[in-house]
């Protein structure tokens, strides 16, 4: 049976396994475990991350959200997890690998989040390593890019540590907390170390 009429990533949804981790597509079951992570890292997550709809957090909007998703994965323009501890199976926080563009670019972009409770502890880390497997090896893609917000140093490191090359500044880039803000621009090729 197909999620909201969509076939493929959601029915197949591949499960990406990383060290300490594991990578799955965002299904409806899950709202419970992301309504509780997202509204207890509310504050902690403000700074980096665009405006929060009135309705953000009610289950209407999680069920738009999971049926977007599904509409952009069926045209191979986004490919959403959730991640999730190994062991206890409890949502850590999300990445994405969206904005793919096939053609002569072959290329995507992540995003990513992570509950306050397992930030600074490596999660992350390792989700861009295991996602960055999966676009380069699955995906086929040959450029993956991020950007982060010159303030945001974990960020930068952990893009750094998988390898990413800084590549420029992007004035007023995105609106991240009501504001137009600059990032920093970052992109690893296939063919990098990492």
């Amino acid at each position: 049976m197909a999620l909201f009429g969509i076939r493929g990533f959601f029915e197949s949804s591949p499960i990406i396994r990383g060290e300490g981790l594991y990578l799955r597509a965002p299904e409806m079951r899950d709202f419970a475990q992301w309504v509780q992570q997202r509204a207890a890292s509310r504050a902690f997550l403000t700074p980096w991350e665009p405006d929060w709809l009135e309705d953000e957090l009610s289950r209407a909007a999680f069920r738009r959200r999971i049926q977007r998703q599904g509409d952009e994965i069926a045209r191979d323009e986004t490919y959403p997890f959730f991640i999730f501890e190994p062991q206890t199976h409890v949502l850590m926080g999300g990445i994405t690998l969206g904005q793919v563009r096939r053609g002569i670019a072959q290329a995507g972009t992540i995003g990513y989040w992570m509950a306050q409770d397992y930030a600074n502890h490596g999660h992350m880390t390792r989700a861009v390593r295991a996602l960055v497997d999966y676009g380069f090896a699955h995906l086929r893609l040959h450029r993956i890019e991020a950007a982060c917000l010159p303030n945001n140093l974990a960020s930068m490191r952990l893009l750094e540590r998988n390898g990413f090359q800084k590549e420029g500044l992007a004035r007023s880039y995105l609106r991240i907390n009501g504001q137009w803000r600059d990032h920093v621009l970052y992109a690893l090729l296939d063919g990098d170390p990492r």
